[in-house]
């Protein structure tokens, strides 16, 4: 009764979240007591199994979604919950990871004089591969973020692979023409509206066609979400890769 109230308000959760921010603790209790079942999901799809609200994995989701609540901020763009989702996700597989490494290297962090059979090496390997692994099951989940969020904008992964800039010198334009949105505030806040890329606006301070523009929207807006978004992995792509 109580989580179809709060859910069916007239006003929006991030209405709620501003007041509790506020220093309105009742209300705070309310929405994480509403919420259980939004955190439990989140958990579950990370731990890709039921979670219940006893297991480790659900206390940490729901420390992570008060987190969340005090985190937030409605200029980033993003819904709460959207944000939320995103925190308690990485909250759970941080604590997966430190979990996995306790059970892979349990004498690694002990102060004790046990002899591992592992060489120095093939434990710095160990942890490489491991390392590897992780980073890889990261991106794989900001892609699967990115995809749902990329729907909002009607686009696909699959168009992307079709309309992706092909040279290196159209790549950079269009991720500069992103960064511009993401910088100007007017910009940013008519492209989180209304989905889309300002073409007029845009071209008055950017060194390229409307025709070029227009045929790389798409691509800037992916970019753009990535740049807006909580992407440390794909940003890392686009800062760190010849685009």
């Amino acid at each position: 009764m109580l989580e179809s109230q709060l859910i069916d308000r007239e006003y929006r959760l991030e209405d709620d979240i501003e007041r509790i921010q506020r220093g309105d603790e009742r209300l705070r209790n309310e929405i994480i007591k509403a919420y259980q079942p939004f955190i439990a999901k989140c958990v579950s799809e990370v731990c890709k199994r039921y979670i219940k609200r006893q297991n480790d994995e659900f206390s940490v989701g729901m420390i992570a979604f008060n987190d969340a609540i005090g985190m937030y901020s409605r200029e980033k763009g993003a819904s709460f919950l959207a944000f939320a989702q995103v925190i308690i996700k990485r909250k759970v597989i941080d604590y997966i990871r430190k979990e996995q490494r306790q059970y892979m290297y349990p004498s690694l962090d002990a102060n004790d004089d046990e002899e591992l059979e592992e060489t120095p090496i093939q434990i710095s390997e160990a942890k490489k591969i491991f390392q590897l692994e992780q980073e890889s099951w990261y991106r794989k989940q900001e892609i699967m973020e990115l995809s749902k969020q990329l729907q909002d904008y009607k686009i696909s992964f699959a168009e992307l692979t079709v309309i992706s800039p092909k040279h290196r010198d159209a790549r950079e334009s269009a991720v500069s023409a992103a960064k511009i949105l993401v910088d100007d505030d007017t910009l940013k806040e008519y492209v989180l509206r209304k989905k889309r890329v300002p073409i007029k606006k845009l071209l008055k301070v950017v060194p390229v066609s409307k025709k070029t523009l227009e045929r790389n929207r798409k691509y800037i807006l992916t970019v753009f979400i990535i740049l807006t978004g909580d992407y440390i992995y794909l940003r890392e792509y686009l800062e760190g890769v010849d685009l």
